[in-house]
C-alpha cells in the first residue's frame, strides 16, 4: 500500500470514528424510540452503568471518573443521577469505612440489559444486509481498533 493509500484509509477510519460518535448522541438516539415502547437512557448515565458493568465488582466515584475522562465532580453528579434512577446502590466499602462504593441494583441490571438489545437491534437492522462474513470480520477489527485505541491512548477503557 502506498503512502497516499494509507493515509487515504486513516483519513476515512477517522471521519468513520467521528460519525460514529455523532450517532451515539443523546439528541441522535433519543430519536429512535425503543421497541418496548419505552425511551432510551441518556448515553451519559448509561456509560456510568456501563463502567461498573465492565468492572464486574462494585467501583469507586472516582473510578468512574477516571474510565468516562471526566473530573470528580462530573462523575459524582452522574453517578447521583444513577442513585436517584433506582439503578446503583452506594455501599460502605468494607476494607475501609471512609469509602463508598457503586453497586448495580437490580434496576440498574435490566436497564443495561434492555439498553445493549436496543442497540444491537439497530446493529442487526444497520447490518442486515451484510454478508456473514464482512459482520464476522467487522466485529474482529474493530475490537483490534478498540483494543489498540485503549493501549495508545491513556485512560481509555
Amino acid at each position: 500500500m502506498s503512502k497516499k493509500e494509507q493515509d487515504k484509509a486513516i483519513a476515512d477510519v477517522e471521519r468513520a470514528m467521528v460519525a460514529i460518535r455523532r450517532s451515539q448522541t443523546r439528541r441522535s438516539l433519543g430519536r429512535l424510540a425503543p421497541p418496548d415502547g419505552g425511551k432510551p437512557i441518556d448515553p451519559t448515565l448509561f456509560n456510568v452503568l456501563d463502567v461498573i458493568e465492565d468492572r464486574d465488582k462494585p467501583c469507586s466515584v472516582s473510578d468512574v471518573a477516571t474510565a468516562l475522562g471526566v473530573d470528580q465532580p462530573r462523575a459524582s453528579r452522574l453517578v447521583l443521577r444513577t442513585v436517584e434512577e433506582g439503578w446503583l446502590d452506594r455501599r460502605t466499602d468494607p476494607s475501609d469505612a471512609r469509602r463508598t462504593l457503586l453497586a448495580l441494583t437490580d434496576s440498574g441490571r435490566e436497564q443495561l440489559d434492555r439498553t445493549h438489545r436496543f442497540r444491537q437491534e439497530i446493529f442487526t437492522r444497520v447490518m442486515a444486509d451484510w454478508p456473514d462474513a464482512d459482520r464476522s470480520e467487522f466485529a474482529r477489527l474493530i475490537t483490534a481498533f478498540v483494543t489498540s485505541f485503549a493501549q495508545v491512548v491513556p485512560g481509555v477503557d
